[in-house]
């Protein structure tokens, strides 16, 4: 068996996706406000909305975390100290970097008063490697609670810290899966939703609250995931010779191991 050219080869959530993520993550978004918009009752809207904030800590455990668009040039000796080597050894600068922009993407579900009914984040590893990150997250996820507004939190990368708000440690080691939603209600502050979503099976298809007096509008994330791998023509991009990064544990790792070798994406 060999898999379709374009068509994601997982079931549910493609790990090598990970590795993409500034580009993934910009077109999930984007994907996802439209794939609402048509839902939502009169007097309501989808917007994408962005804010800038600055990674102090550039390098952790010996990854650099990058933006979601960037145009890099190798990074070389200055012009001037090039020149000058041809007649004389010269001294090595310690080249020191300013700290990067990280514009930060979320869609939001606003009234024809401005007010937000609903977030919803889709997590990224700057939201949870670095304790910056962690930090500023924390202060949005209260923000939203505080301001009575649902929050729904899609981590679709394993990398980072758990910082959902559904608590880890209430859900068995048994049931954990790499990949997790979260969903807080306004009608019920109480209670935090998770919903776990294994390696192999599926996405789900996910209630998204509105107001009290709104049903749930729902994306279905197989379908939105699905629709990045081919529009952003990662199997262009993607050796699946090579291990995704971060690894995946052992048990996930041979049987996605399993699949590439029966689709023959893996020798």
């Amino acid at each position: 068996m060999t898999a379709t050219v374009n068509k994601n080869p997982f079931p549910g959530m493609n790990p090598y996706l990970e590795q993409c993520w500034g580009d993934v993550h910009t077109k999930l978004v984007v994907y996802l406000g439209d794939e609402l918009q048509p839902q939502l009752p009169d007097g309501l809207w989808a917007t994408v909305e962005e804010q800038v904030t600055i990674d102090a800590e550039e390098e952790r455990r010996g990854q650099v975390f990058r933006p979601d668009v960037h145009v890099s040039e190798e990074l070389g000796r200055p012009a001037a100290v090039a020149e000058s080597a041809a007649s004389a050894a010269v001294a090595e600068p310690l080249v020191l970097l300013d700290p990067l922009d990280r514009p930060q993407r979320h869609v939001e579900i606003v009234d024809a008063g401005g007010r937000v009914v609903t977030a919803i984040e889709v997590l990224s590893p700057w939201n949870k490697a670095a304790e910056d990150g962690r930090r500023a997250y924390r202060r949005k996820q209260r923000s939203f609670l505080e301001g009575g507004v649902n929050l729904v939190e899609i981590d679709l990368v394993r990398d980072g810290e758990h910082i959902v708000l559904a608590p880890r440690e209430q859900i068995k080691p048994s049931q954990r899966t790499p990949y997790l939603v979260s969903i807080w209600r306004v009608a019920q502050p109480n209670c935090k939703f998770a919903y776990l979503l294994p390696l192999a099976q599926p996405l789900p298809r996910i209630p998204i609250p509105l107001r009290r007096q709104d049903p749930d509008a729902v994306i279905d994330l197989q379908k939105l995931v699905d629709q990045c791998y081919q529009r952003g023509r990662y199997h262009c991009r993607i050796d699946y010779r090579r291990e995704p990064e971060p690894a995946l544990p052992v048990h996930d790792a041979c049987w996605a191991d399993e699949l590439l070798r029966s689709l023959g994406l893996r020798g």
